[in-house]
């Protein structure tokens, strides 16, 4: 009788006979019991032992790094809820830019990343975003960081940090979109009332998510998203201009494309954007110059 055989005998008497054995203690005997059945050799168990451990200690050093990014956050807003220290040295519109019309990209960490597009000189473009900040924070700063700046036109992105808590707090789900909608539409209101005419673009979908983050997340955050873009898009007016950045990252071949991860753009990503934000700008850009030139015509004719 070989060694496998003998252990897999007195396996087998545990199992049956001895009723003392506690539950965990029984699961663990028919692990080793389906092991030895399948006689592996000590060195391809170790190999399984082995590559099991690495898995496991990659899986903690994400979900450590995933912690202690949460955990800075979650520190950092305590000390700063509304981020008011952020371009606090760069509040003011630049006297030497005044004949150029002023865009600010305003919004989350979806703005921050967002890179200034190629366009004529007729525009000076200043970013405003905030990583990790819900649509209530952006409109606690508004008077801050973008009223001093008199913008001719503001860029905004915001929300997805609202909806993603929607697992957490399932229960509060219809509150937390009815928030988030309010939110933004007072951010246009205030944009509007400054004289700044608002392009809105619409929440940005999310990418692939991993493995790690799949416990955090469900099928209702999108579902949100759906809801709150469909009410962006209803808050379109003359001077109100929606930028459908929803409907042009889904049409994009394959989320890796555009996605740097589960809620991030890449350069193709902002690459797609612009090319559509470049268009808006322009015709802005034509619409003011014939406005100018209407204006003067008046002022002759009198």
């Amino acid at each position: 009788m070989t060694i496998f055989h003998a252990l897999e005998s007195d396996f087998s008497y545990a199992l049956t006979e001895n009723s003392a054995i506690l539950p965990d203690q029984r699961a663990g005997l028919y692990l080793w019991e389906m092991i030895l059945k399948l006689r592996l050799h000590p060195y391809l168990l170790l190999s399984l032992v082995a590559v099991a451990l690495l898995v496991s200690i990659w899986l903690n050093f994400i979900l450590f790094g995933r912690g202690r990014q949460y955990y800075l956050e979650l520190n950092e807003t305590r000390l700063d809820p509304l981020g008011l220290s952020y371009y606090a040295s760069e509040n003011e519109r630049n006297p030497a830019e005044s004949a150029k019309m002023t865009v600010v990209f305003f919004g989350d960490s979806r703005v921050t990343d967002w890179p200034s597009p190629s366009v004529s000189g007729r525009f000076q473009f200043v970013n405003r975003g905030i990583g990790a900040q819900t649509s209530a924070q952006t409109l606690q700063r508004f008077n801050y960081h973008v009223k001093p700046l008199h913008p001719d036109i503001i860029i905004l992105q915001v929300g997805i940090n609202d909806l993603k808590t929607i697992p957490l707090f399932p229960e509060r789900k219809e509150a937390i979109i009815a928030n988030c909608k309010q939110n933004i539409r007072q951010i246009v209101t205030q944009s509007v009332n400054i004289g700044a005419v608002v392009i809105l673009t619409t929440i940005f979908p999310a990418g692939e998510i991993p493995l790690e983050r799949r416990l955090f997340w469900s099928p209702a955050v999108d579902q949100a998203i759906e809801e709150v873009n469909a009410y962006i898009r209803s808050l379109e007016a003359h001077n109100v201009i929606i930028l459908n950045a929803y409907l042009l990252l889904t049409n994009q071949e394959t989320v890796r494309q555009v996605y740097r991860d589960e809620l991030h753009l890449n350069a193709k990503g902002y690459e797609v954007l612009n090319g559509e934000l470049v268009h808006v700008l322009m015709t802005l850009d034509s619409d003011q110059r014939h406005s100018m030139q209407q204006l003067h015509r008046d002022h002759h004719r009198r």
